[in-house]
């Protein structure tokens, strides 16, 4: 539906016989937009997180920062919400809005992607991918502080925070970005970074996608022609001495150093390694920004637990988007998360009671994620979110691919997070929340008072649904 001249928008917002979603598919000019009932509607809705069923007003996918401005524009005219996404990773909470008025706006379309080696930066477009930076960045060198998975998106991974393997010696991605482009409410694309717009550049930097739609990014590279990576891979039986001499480990292990160790349940599948396929395993992953020798003695305590795999090596960063084996591509999935202070013995009892030798749950990986480093203190040119709140993030998830494994695999995961509650500081990284929370728990009273001011400074009528919502003050 491309319905696009000036006097076709009057002739038509005259109309008040025709449905507002097919309106907006005539004002928003050139760019594809799917209706319910509309032969494509149904693939368009669809996410990454294919358990999330969204039925929006209207599905727009755009092409341009100026097809975004229109679809904002016609969709605030007509009265309906706007909710971006990337991906969908984190589309869960998105069912807290009302959808029958909103119109979910999909980027996947806008991913190119510019890299410039002499200042070591990056421009990426709202809709790229964390596996084609990598791919971008290491042909020149250079590293970046990406997601989990090759499928991540930038945008929401940025918003959102950002936190993986690099984060305690270089922080949260969100800090290092210097600039993006953004479509506000009135359909205005502007430019916010430290000199324009300040305010609202450090709410994007942590305060999810409640201000607007970026178009653009800009962040920091690193010189990285290499880093210390790989997993050490032991059986479950051994999951007791393994997880407490870890966590008496981690909190004081050199920043250099980001770990994550799991429990994991994969299927003997194609694509999962023999070392961790088709049994339950005790698993850690991790990369030290170091040379060799160096990595060899800030691994050796750990070495010191006899893996039974160990694949550690010097390696090209774009090599390690596929360590943590997270799923790709459209997959159903459910879970629960928390931050968590230290992880005590009975901490790590706990966590044994649900997910350790002889204990039978629907859970594919339950991952306890090293904090601290660069990751406890605040940036000092950061934004809304800066710095963690714990010592470790709590993660558990399970394939929610039948409605009775959903409710199993969402029981497991909040049972999880209920046996580790004496050890939670209260609050979550939104990021791995998949269900509607209450998002001032997880900022500063400072921080929530402040972003609540820059969403009534630039979108004072709510006209952007986030999956995790900031209010007008």
């Amino acid at each position: 539906m491309t319905l696009q001249s000036h006097t076709v928008l009057t002739d038509v917002r005259s109309e008040d016989s025709v449905d507002p979603a097919a309106r907006l598919a005539a004002m928003a000019g050139s760019t594809v937009i799917y209706l319910p009932g509309d032969p494509g509607y149904d693939e368009a809705r669809t996410l990454w997180n294919t358990a999330v069923d969204l039925r929006p007003a209207a599905v727009a996918e755009p092409t341009t920062a100026a097809e975004v401005s229109a679809v904002v524009t016609a969709s605030s005219q007509l009265g309906f919400q706007v909710a971006p996404v990337s991906t969908g990773h984190n589309a869960g909470p998105l069912v807290q809005h009302d959808l029958a008025s909103t119109v979910l706006v999909k980027l996947d379309a806008m991913n190119g992607i510019e890299i410039n080696p002499l200042t070591a930066m990056a421009r990426v477009q709202g809709g790229a991918l964390w596996g084609d930076v990598t791919e971008a960045a290491g042909s020149h060198g250079l590293a970046c502080l990406h997601g989990s998975s090759p499928d991540v998106g930038v945008g929401g991974y940025l918003l959102g925070g950002g936190i993986f393997l690099y984060a305690r010696r270089l922080g949260m991605a969100t800090s290092g970005l210097t600039a993006v482009e953004i479509v506000l409410a009135d359909g205005e694309l502007i430019r916010a970074d430290h000199t324009q717009h300040q305010s609202l550049f450090w709410a994007l930097r942590g305060g999810g996608g409640n201000f607007g739609i970026v178009t653009a990014f800009e962040f920091s590279l690193y010189p990285l022609e290499t880093v210390h990576a790989g997993m050490m891979v032991w059986d479950i039986d051994d999951a007791d001495r393994v997880l407490r001499a870890w966590a008496e480990w981690a909190p004081t292990a050199p920043h250099e150093i980001t770990t994550s160790m799991r429990i994991l349940n994969l299927p003997d599948a194609p694509g999962i390694p023999e070392s961790v396929a088709g049994r339950p395993v005790v698993c850690m992953d991790g990369a030290v920004l170091a040379d060799k020798k160096r990595a060899r003695r800030v691994l050796a305590p750990l070495r010191d637990l006899s893996p039974r795999t160990d694949t550690f090596a010097q390696v090209p960063p774009s090599s390690i988007t596929r360590l943590h084996m997270d799923p790709e591509g459209p997959t159903p999935v459910t879970g629960d998360t928390a931050l968590l202070g230290r992880l005590t013995d009975e901490a790590v009892d706990a966590f044994l009671s649900q997910v350790g030798a002889g204990t039978e749950h629907s859970l594919l990986s339950a991952e306890l994620r090293q904090l601290g480093g660069a990751l406890a203190r605040k940036h000092p040119d950061g934004g809304a979110l800066s710095r963690m709140d714990g010592s470790f993030l709590l993660f558990g998830a399970a394939i929610a691919d039948t409605p009775e494994n959903e409710a199993r695999g969402k029981k497991d995961a909040n049972d999880l997070v209920r046996a580790m509650s004496p050890w939670s500081t209260g609050r979550q990284y939104l990021n791995f929340a998949e269900e509607p929370v209450d998002v001032g728990d997880n900022y500063g009273d400072r921080e929530w008072l402040t972003l609540t001011r820059v969403k009534s400074a630039y979108d004072p009528e709510n006209v952007f649904a986030a999956n995790h919502p900031v209010p007008p003050a």
